[in-house]
C-alpha cells in the first residue's frame, strides 16, 4: 500500500489550494481515504474524509464550507479542494487510508476521525508522508 501527497505550497491568506492523494497497493473502490494534518507543535488532528464505497463524506467543523474532498476512481487520487485559506490551516497534511465501511458511511467516517482525534488512531491504517501547507497573511 502506498499513498503519495502533493499539492502542497505557500499560499497567500484568502487563496486556493488542491491536494492531491495518489494511491496504489489496494482496491480504492473498497477503501476510505482521510485527510489529517498537524501543525506545528499540536497534536495531528482529522479534516476530511471519504467512503470510496457509497460516496461518504465528513468534514471537521473548522474546515466546513472551505475544503472539498474528491475521489478520482480511474486515476486512483483523493483530492482536497482547499479555499478560503486561513493561517491556522498551516499544517502539513497527511492522506490515509482504510477499508471503507459497508454501511452507515457517514457515521462511521465520523467516528474514524473522533477516535483518531481523541488519542486512538488505528494502528492498521495506511499512512503518506505528507505535504506542507504554508498560508501567509
Amino acid at each position: 500500500v502506498q499513498l503519495v501527497e502533493s499539492g502542497g505550497g505557500l499560499v497567500q491568506t484568502g487563496g486556493s489550494l488542491r491536494l492531491s492523494c495518489a494511491t496504489s497497493g489496494f482496491t480504492f473502490d473498497d477503501y476510505a481515504i482521510g485527510w489529517f494534518r498537524q501543525a506545528s507543535g499540536k497534536e495531528r488532528e482529522g479534516v476530511a474524509c471519504i467512503s470510496n464505497r457509497d460516496g461518504s463524506t465528513f468534514y471537521a467543523d473548522a474546515v466546513k464550507g472551505r475544503f472539498t474532498i474528491s475521489s478520482d476512481s480511474a486515476k486512483k487520487i483523493v483530492y482536497l479542494h482547499m479555499s478560503d485559506l486561513k493561517s491556522e490551516d498551516t499544517a502539513v497534511y497527511f492522506c490515509a487510508a482504510r477499508p471503507g465501511p459497508r454501511s452507515n458511511g457517514e457515521l462511521l467516517l465520523k467516528l474514524w476521525v473522533y477516535a483518531h482525534d481523541s488519542g486512538s488512531p488505528s494502528p492498521n491504517d495506511y499512512w503518506g508522508r505528507g505535504t506542507q501547507v504554508t498560508v501567509s497573511s
